[in-house]
């Protein structure tokens, strides 16, 4: 997907919340704890919605059977949600 182009709103909150499901991360007690601000998690799903792996995403997700410590490889979203997914 072109830089200049994002991607669907609704799909790539899913999207950002599922991998973050699958690291073991609950996106919405992240900011209850204060660990995530809402605009920090506005910003995940925007990076998502910028992404031009959200078909290798889609698949990875169908993949997991377990939780992962990493992202898919790609993610633009990586290092914040690793960072989220380590024991704070």
């Amino acid at each position: 997907m072109p830089k200049d182009i994002l991607g669907d709103p609704e799909l790539h909150f899913w999207l950002t919340r599922s991998v973050a499901r699958v690291m073991g991360v609950n996106l919405s007690e992240a900011m209850a704890s204060g660990h995530l601000s809402a605009q920090e998690y506005s910003a995940l799903v925007t990076s998502c919605r910028g992404c031009a792996f959200v078909e290798a995403c889609t698949c990875w997700l169908a993949e997991q059977a377990t939780i992962t410590p990493t992202a898919p490889p790609g993610c633009a979203n990586a290092k914040v949600l690793e960072r989220l997914a380590r024991p704070q």
